[in-house]
């Protein structure tokens, strides 16, 4: 036995160690990670079980806050329901009363209406007769110029138609007489064109005649020459020939196109002479013509001038009225922007101020009239002595009645209120006096022994002056009121003892 203990009792090695601590750190882990593992379950179900919780407990929560709201929903709707029952029994009056006067004025401006048409059908009558009765003299006056024109017209119609007459009677007998001038000058013309060309065809004859006497001894000498030559020339000029032939042709042909051209311009030169006399007539007539339209066009110079200094005239004129224009537009718009200014002030103070109108106010908005019969009276009798012009004005501003009536009992509460205020304001300087003379009388320093104190009194008098023997007054005079003087209990006593 007892060397098994000293067998137990034997020191481990380092290794050994090693492997234990190893085997206590692995163990300590696994415990550790199961510590975790329970914790992390724990903590997993006490979550699930405090969401479970937290989740019916906010239902509940939820559940009775809607009761709370939908109380106090309940409540809030009773509260709009009654406001809305009341102003829209409000409303209801105002539309009444409303209806009521538009009923009062439809009424009077049907009566108005007719009372209108009856004088404008009875104007409309009158102007239909005085239109009739116009027609009727337009219409004699028409007839009678009528018939003095067709007279005038016929006269001269018939003087008109005379003339045209003789004056064609006239240019025919001129048309006929030119014609048979016309026919004399041609005949003349011919016969003399006919005796000269006899007799420069009998002078060709004679001058033929005799040339060729001259000529045919010339001519046989020539001939023999000229056969001799002939041959040396057609041998020497075949071609020349052919060319010559068909120049003897075109001169031909030319010849005759000068014929029909001389006789053209024979004929362009008679029109030339008839045109030239034409061309005088219309000359003199175009110089005349030139004239009167030089007249004009000084003339219409001078009115193009007229009217160009009107026209620069009007442009000044216009451009002053266009740059006045711009002026009184800005100045209108700048007045038109105070005046949108000013209303939609008067609209955010209209809004505050219905905001601060009381529940009469809201049903009655306007009140009546608070003048008294005879002073209505009074007042359509100024009515009545009116002229047109003002009572149309007013009439126009019949509209702005209730405005007026609202803003003059506006202004009468201001001024009771402005009134009001000046009594409390002076009720308030007066209480103001008492409480400072209260508390100088309590307080004692240099100032208020300086001063008239009512509650000192140093060796049993007070520092008030005594007030002057007060005359007798009449017995109809207004006494002053009487003042007493006041001391304290508490000073007395702290100053006696």
């Amino acid at each position: 036995m007892s060397k098994k203990g000293k067998k137990a009792k034997i020191p481990l090695s380092n290794e050994e160690q090693l492997l234990l601590f190893q085997q206590k750190l692995l163990a300590e882990e696994e415990m550790a990670k199961k510590k975790e593992r329970l914790l992390s379950q724990f903590l997993k179900d006490k979550l699930a079980k405090e969401e479970y919780n937290s989740a019916l407990n906010l239902n509940k929560i939820n559940t009775q806050w809607r009761t709370v709201l939908r109380e106090v929903k309940t409540r809030e709707l009773l509260k709009d329901i009654e406001i809305l029952s009341q102003t829209f029994e409000r409303v209801v009056d105002c539309k009444n009363s409303v209806i009521k006067s538009l009923a009062k004025d439809l009424s009077e401006a049907e009566e108005q209406h007719a009372h209108a048409l009856r004088s404008h059908l009875y104007n409309i009558d009158q102007l239909l007769a005085l239109q009739r009765r116009r027609l009727n003299l337009l219409e004699e006056n028409y007839n009678v110029e009528l018939e003095v024109l067709t007279k005038e017209f016929e006269t001269e119609r018939k003087t008109i138609i005379d003339q045209h007459e003789k004056e064609i009677r006239y240019l025919q007998d001129v048309f006929m007489a030119m014609e048979q001038n016309y026919i004399d000058s041609e005949y003349e013309s011919k016969l003399e064109f006919q005796s000269m060309w006899d007799d420069l065809k009998n002078k060709n004859l004679e001058e033929k005649h005799f040339l060729r006497l001259q000529l045919e001894n010339v001519v046989e000498d020539l001939w023999k020459r000229f056969q001799d030559a002939l041959k040396n020339y057609t041998e020497a000029t075949e071609e020349r020939k052919v060319a010559f032939e068909a120049l003897k042709v075109k001169d031909e042909k030319n010849s005759k196109e000068i014929e029909a051209h001389m006789k053209k311009i024979q004929k362009l030169q008679e029109a030339i002479t008839i045109s030239k006399g034409k061309i005088m007539l219309h000359s003199r007539e175009s110089e005349e013509q030139n004239q009167y339209i030089r007249k004009d066009k000084e003339l219409v110079l001078i009115q193009l001038q007229k009217l160009k200094a009107q026209r620069t005239q009007a442009q000044s004129i216009s451009q002053e009225n266009l740059i006045k224009l711009t002026r009184e537009s800005n100045a209108t718009l700048k007045t038109l922007r105070g005046i949108i200014d000013k209303g939609e002030k008067i609209l955010k103070l209209a809004e505050i101020c219905r905001k601060l109108e009381t529940e009469e106010e809201k049903v009655l908005p306007f009140y009546s009239s608070i003048l008294t019969p005879k002073e209505q009276e009074e007042i359509e009798a100024q009515d009545k002595e009116l002229t047109e012009e003002l009572a149309e004005v007013m009439t126009e501003y019949s509209g702005m009645e209730n405005f007026w009536k609202r803003y003059n009992k506006v202004k009468l509460e201001q001024l009771s209120l402005q009134h009001r205020r000046a009594q409390l304001l002076e009720i308030n300087g007066k209480l103001r006096e008492m409480l400072k003379q209260y508390l100088d009388g309590i307080s004692v320093n240099d100032e208020v022994l300086s001063q008239i104190n009512p509650l000192l009194i140093v060796n049993q008098r007070s520092n008030l002056t005594q007030p002057l023997s007060t005359p007798i007054g009449q017995p109809g005079d207004k006494r002053p009121p009487t003042t007493y003087n006041i001391i304290e209990a508490a000073h007395v006593i702290s100053h006696t003892l």
